[in-house]
């Protein structure tokens, strides 16, 4: 797998101060794109081990609040096996840092049905996201104002409670305030 960019102290891909993984590679290729050039499989730098412990330094800082992945696409199943691991490893060391994923699929169609590759790594990244964007951008959606997300359809999903549930259940920020 490739990367992108990492980016610490994000403030716009999840509440609080961030560190931010954008991988390469996505099939979708939605129209109106901020970041059409991580379409690219190749694009970017090599995912190594040396990335991962570089990540896992970074969240190292009190202040971080935790890590959210973005794209390109971290769901297209060639960058699952490699992002499971990277999980894992952030939820082992800092367990009350929270995980944010953007995700062009669906999370009841194609995340769910396992229809992205072998089941137990796409179940086993869901049992580490605290919250998942899903849904493909819609140029014709695009809302500047909407929180975390950039279309209407895309919705901001508490991943653990809705697989207990059974049900999609509405990220809360604590505040009263549902997405």
């Amino acid at each position: 797998m490739n990367y992108c960019e990492i980016k610490n102290l994000d403030i716009a891909n999840g509440p609080g101060l961030r560190v931010s993984l954008f991988v390469s590679g996505c099939t979708h290729h939605c129209k109106g794109c901020f970041n059409p050039e991580s379409w690219d499989f190749n694009f970017g730098q090599p995912f190594t081990e040396a990335t991962e412990d570089e990540i896992l330094r970074l969240l190292e800082n009190e202040h971080i609040r935790g890590l959210s992945l973005l794209g390109g696409e971290p769901f297209e199943p060639q960058n699952q096996a490699v992002l499971v691991h990277l999980l894992r490893r952030v939820k082992e060391k800092f367990p009350h840092k929270d995980i944010w994923c953007y995700s062009g699929y669906n999370f009841e169609k194609d995340m769910l049905t396992g229809n992205l590759g072998p089941w137990e790594i796409t179940e086993e990244m869901l049992s580490y996201i605290d919250v998942l964007i899903d849904g493909e951008f819609k140029l014709e959606l695009k809302n500047p104002n909407l929180r975390f997300r950039g279309s209407a359809n895309q919705r901001v999903i508490n991943v653990q409670e809705s697989m207990k549930q059974d049900a999609i259940v509405s990220w809360d920020d604590g505040e009263g305030l549902t997405l």
